[in-house]
């Protein structure tokens, strides 16, 4: 029988690539996680981890059973918090995943303002691309996020919040589509929205630079490396302040939202839902607005 304890060490295994730093990450012995480890490769009658240098990878049937081990125990984390805040044993613990772009600049101030809603939520909050977003929903190791509309049919989305998408750059260029744009990486929405722009217009950007954050982005057009598409919320400060402008350029301002994104398939718990609603209120809509 397959055991909580064999799927806590293959996934921090998986996640650490390797026995000692999986140990460390779980608190217990080196021998204890390597036992576990065994253990589940004899039940499931294959073998999960190969040598990989001084670590270990995992093979394809590890690589297989990963996000169903990965679905298990975020299940298993989603039912105790849901027994405990039953129970008043515990206080409400929401765990916010969201996209780079909203988690700089959206959830910090939501988070400040929902505390004074309930002051003894515990919000936690991970920020990474949409593709990350979308795996911790559909893991269940986060309760709720903050995005783009999502691709993955295995996500609810409720949009709580305007989000315009507007050209930036240090100065208007004389033509746009012989300019310099700069992207993010991939797997981020930004990206994918910059290249839908770019091909629904006829823009044929000759150069792109990727970068890996909004910030890096706003430090290069600042520089003058080139332009970008990008969320009015990221770059309010920078146009107020002369420091960017907005150029004009064809189907702008992209008319988005920003959503609350959940994953399918659970009750949503109380705790959730009430921070869920508090994002559609005007309270947040205020404490966005004092921040930017």
């Amino acid at each position: 029988m397959v055991t909580v304890t064999q799927l806590r060490a293959f996934v921090a295994v998986a996640r650490a690539g390797g026995v000692q730093a999986a140990a460390d990450e779980l608190y217990v012995s080196q021998p204890s996680v390597s036992a576990s480890l065994a253990a589940l490769a004899r039940e499931l009658g294959v073998p999960l981890v190969e040598r990989d240098g001084r670590g270990l990878r995992l093979t394809d049937a590890g690589r297989s059973y990963e996000p169903y081990a990965q679905e298990v125990l975020g299940l298993l984390e989603q039912g105790r918090l849901a027994a405990g805040e039953a129970d008043r044993a515990r206080l409400a613990r929401i765990r916010i995943a969201a996209v780079n772009t909203a988690g700089e600049y959206l959830v910090p101030p939501l988070i400040r303002a929902y505390r004074s809603v309930d002051p003894n939520a515990e919000l936690l909050l991970e920020i990474g691309n949409r593709q990350t977003v979308d795996a911790q929903l559909v893991a269940h190791r986060a309760d709720v996020g903050i995005g783009g509309r999502p691709s993955n049919r295995e996500i609810a989305a409720s949009p709580f919040l305007d989000n315009e998408m507007i050209v930036v750059g240090p100065e208007v260029p004389a033509d746009l589509g012989q300019a310099t744009w700069l992207l993010r990486e991939r797997g981020a929405g930004t990206r994918s929205a910059t290249e839908r722009f770019l091909h629904r217009h006829g823009l044929e950007a000759p150069s792109r630079l990727t970068l890996g954050s909004n910030g890096a982005l706003k430090q290069a057009m600042k520089l003058g490396l080139g332009v970008t598409l990008i969320s009015r919320d990221a770059v309010r400060r920078e146009l107020r302040e002369g420091e960017l402008v907005e150029i004009p350029a064809p189907g702008t301002p992209l008319r988005q939202s920003w959503y609350a994104l959940l994953p399918r398939g659970l009750p949503t718990r109380p705790a959730v839902q009430e921070f869920c609603e508090f994002l559609r209120s005007p309270a947040a809509r205020a404490a966005i607005d004092e921040s930017l």
